[in-house]
């Protein structure tokens, strides 16, 4: 079966080859022509698993066909299927500008989201730039469900790679968003994740602000999260590490996104939430498990 299909594609490599032929009675090469039978065995390339070679069938494909943004991504996945991740996330990010430049940004999103998804396991890092690319994509156009959602991923990719700075920013957005379409309960989640990452921060201030802040969305004065968000602030301010680790230990953060509340879960949590809360007010902490250097 493979062996027919990998015949089959260099047939119709062939017929490509000869439609680019000029000859007296032909003046010009038949490009579109030549893209088709190029597009024809990259599929069969592909179906053969011959990656490689399907790869640059369908970049022969979008050579001739200019305006064919697609054969590039699909070059991409072509790459993707050999495990070469860095290459096929460069062919995608490839497609996308092209997508952008043709008047289609929706197609460069999701493209950016798709390409995200792929090199996640591999590079956080990139997967973040790729995600935030694709939120700004979405936000341009308005589509701004589109965008708090690229935002999100991003968000707990932040918090896993402890850049929490860029990760408070990145949920404050997320929260100005789903404000901005009236999902206030997202918006009180987005106010715990805030807390939560101030707080590892050792930030009390900022964590407080944030629920000062919310108190001006419908519904948020007395809900759980709000509820949660002042016991678990008290019990930081009042260095009462059995009130911090109740609420660190409830089913409100237990059951949210694990990327951001994590951090505030293990068997040190109230000790490390207290020790920061002592160094941010510039007292010597105690001395606690060594382990709590390497949370």
């Amino acid at each position: 079966m493979a062996a027919q299909k990998i015949n089959e594609a260099h047939e119709h490599i062939a017929k490509a080859e000869k439609c680019l032929k000029t000859s007296l009675t032909k003046w010009k090469p038949d490009y579109d022509s030549a893209a088709s039978e190029y597009s024809k065995a990259a599929v069969c390339f592909k179906n053969a698993k011959q990656y490689e070679q399907a790869k640059d069938a369908y970049l022969k494909e979008a050579e001739y066909q200019t305006e064919n943004k697609t054969a590039i991504e699909q070059a991409g996945m072509m790459m993707k299927e050999q495990k070469k991740m860095p290459e096929a996330i460069q062919y995608i990010e490839k497609a996308c500008m092209m997508y952008m430049e043709n008047g289609t940004p929706d197609t460069a999103a999701m493209a950016l989201d798709r390409a995200g998804k792929l090199i996640e396991p591999l590079n956080l890092e990139k997967a973040v730039d790729l995600y935030q690319k694709a939120a700004g994509v979405f936000e341009n156009e308005d589509r701004l469900r589109q965008a708090v959602e690229m935002l999100g991923k991003a968000s707990r990719l932040l918090v896993r790679l402890r850049r929490l700075d860029e990760a408070a920013v990145a949920v404050q957005k997320e929260k100005n968003m789903y404000k901005e379409f009236e999902n206030f309960p997202m918006c009180y989640k987005k106010t715990t994740a805030q807390v939560l990452i101030h707080l590892h921060r050792g930030d009390f201030v900022a964590a407080d602000k944030c629920v000062r802040e919310s108190y001006s969305l419908p519904g948020y004065s007395g809900s759980e999260d709000c509820v949660a968000m002042e016991t678990l602030l008290q019990g930081y301010d009042e260095q009462d590490e059995d009130q911090v680790y109740r609420v660190c230990n409830s089913p409100l953060l237990k059951y949210m996104d694990n990327d951001v509340s994590h951090p505030l879960f293990d068997s040190f949590t109230a000790r490390y939430v207290l020790k920061c809360s002592k160094v941010n007010r510039g007292k010597k902490p105690n001395n606690t498990d060594k382990r709590m250097n390497d949370v």
